[in-house]
């Protein structure tokens, strides 16, 4: 199969589709690898390093598009790129249709089949392509909101951790799956008084013996949560229902009762975010201001931290790759339901049933003959 890797063009995208090593596996199981000029500079692997391992290098994107039967990147297509898809074309990277019906349109209006990361899953349910970019998100949910609450940057002016002598700042982590697991783990190591809150007691225990008494745990209700915002100096928002919008957990009258300088990151934005003050923002102007609260919503979180997050993704996403260009991607999917609970766009419909819903569409599920039905699909 040839498979092409263009350079991502969202706005501080440096990520990069596949690296060096997935090429070189790719190609010696008798795959073509074209790869965009200049597509791995951000995650510092240069062209040279790309030929190396075998690829040949493309002028441009629409070279990428016009030549490759796979289609391989790590964030949604943008509209110029929908454009360039075709009948018959495989893309395989992150979509979030649910909360970007434009993006939805042009994918079906291209005819082209797209498998989703986010909706693959794994035998035990897990999501094993989001799961890494969710602990890179969950790490850095920390990260950008102890920046976001310093003074200069508009924020109360505490230190996350505290002094002897000073209380830490509270932190309230929304969501006890990947991300927040993670956004606790670091929030913890900092030293702040963190609290995890999640609508499954079982879950709470596990985390209260991961963390021991250095976590406190509630149980969701709109009261807690009420509770919970009011007196917090950053939240971040950490819950996720697979392929369908976020829940809007924190409303509009929440918000108003948080103290000026406070803090909220929004890692559920790229599936419409769970504050209802949300909207989406960029690296290059990552935060606005609601009602003296500072919103940090970065549809693409781990996009900041590319070497890292790219590493992460393709060690996941390989096997898959290799998957789908060694059996082509319907015998790929009777072969792992889980692949195919990926497929969320085929000959101009939406398949997966809890995305076409989120977007008020018909579902069109398409049929593997000889494999089981999935239940996400």
């Amino acid at each position: 199969m040839r498979i092409g890797v263009p350079r991502e063009i969202k706005v501080h995208e440096y990520r990069v589709g596949l690296v060096p090593a997935g090429v070189r596996e790719l190609v010696a199981a008798g795959h073509e690898v074209l790869i965009e000029t200049q597509a791995g500079q951000g995650i510092g692997v240069a062209d040279a390093e790309y030929t190396a391992a075998g690829a040949a290098i493309v002028a441009n994107a629409a070279e990428v598009f016009a030549r490759a039967e796979m289609v391989v990147k790590v964030k949604e297509p943008q509209p110029a790129e929908c454009a360039m898809l075709r009948e018959g074309q495989l893309l395989f990277t992150y979509l979030h249709l649910a909360a970007d019906p434009v993006q939805a349109q042009g994918l079906m209006r291209s005819g082209a089949t797209a498998i989703a990361y986010e909706t693959v899953t794994a035998p035990n349910g897990s999501l094993p392509l989001l799961t890494p970019m969710s602990e890179v998100a969950g790490r850095m949910s920390i990260q950008v909101g102890a920046a976001s609450l310093q003074k200069a940057n508009g924020g109360f002016g505490v230190l996350l951790g505290g002094v002897p002598g000073v209380p830490p700042a509270k932190v309230v982590i929304l969501g006890g799956g990947v991300s927040g697991t993670h956004a606790a783990e670091m929030a913890v190591g900092m030293r702040a008084d963190v609290t995890i809150v999640d609508r499954s007691v079982n879950r709470l225990r596990e985390l209260s013996g991961l963390f021991g008494p250095a976590l406190r745990t509630s149980y969701s209700t709109t009261e807690t949560i009420e509770r919970l915002v009011r007196d917090a100096d950053l939240v971040v928002g950490a819950v996720l229902v697979a392929g369908a919008a976020a829940p809007k957990l924190v409303t509009r009258a929440m918000v108003k009762t948080m103290k000026p300088g406070a803090v909220l990151v929004d890692i559920s934005i790229d599936q419409g975010g769970c504050f209802e003050t949300s909207h989406p923002t960029t690296h290059a102007e990552p935060t606005f201001v609601v009602d003296g609260v500072i919103h940090y919503c970065v549809a693409n979180m781990p996009g900041a931290v590319p070497r890292t997050s790219t590493l992460a993704l393709t060690n996941a996403t390989l096997p898959y790759v290799r998957a789908l260009a060694d059996l082509g991607w319907q015998a790929a999917c009777r072969r792992d339901p889980g692949l195919a609970a990926g497929l969320n766009v085929h000959e101009g419909a939406i398949t997966h049933g809890v995305v076409a819903d989120a977007l008020g569409l018909p579902a069109k599920p398409f049929r593997f003959e000889g494999a089981a039905a999935h239940k996400g699909r």
